[in-house]
């Protein structure tokens, strides 16, 4: 059976646990055609880099999946700063936790209704990547 692989040309990661970085990228090599997967360990470092590449002109991930508990500059910081930032394209961000906190989730959806942005809220460990974690699919009503 051939499976069409998601073209994406930029993804970041975010996230301060190695196990989950390896997972995800472990996941996205089944589902997704992308030559450029960024890792950063906390929100500082990736928005660092989205504003060198910014400045740049280079691509800007179409795609992130954002853990929320990291140290330095946790989710909700790096989002706050990123809903600030003058990104054309609607990117798809992947907010994902372990907690269990009902304020995370409405930390999500305040996020969610703010920005033009597309979020998800997905619980840890993922087992698996699902085509919205990619792509908005378009439902005709």
């Amino acid at each position: 059976m051939f499976i069409l692989m998601k073209k994406i040309n930029s993804i970041y990661i975010i996230d301060d646990d190695p196990i989950t970085i390896f997972g995800i990228k472990k996941m996205l090599k089944t589902v997704a055609d992308c030559p450029d997967i960024a890792a950063f360990e906390n929100g500082k470092l990736a928005l660092d880099d989205l504003l060198a590449r910014m400045k740049n002109e280079g691509p800007v991930p179409e795609v992130i999946f954002l853990d929320i508990n990291m140290p330095i500059m946790d989710g909700w910081e790096f989002l706050e700063e990123f809903v600030t930032l003058d990104v054309k394209k609607r990117i798809i961000i992947n907010v994902i936790t372990s907690s269990i906190d009902p304020s995370d989730y409405q930390k999500w959806n305040y996020f969610r209704l703010k920005c033009l942005h597309y979020l998800n809220f997905k619980n840890k460990p993922i087992y698996k990547i699902d085509a919205t974690d990619l792509k908005r699919i378009n439902i005709a009503s």
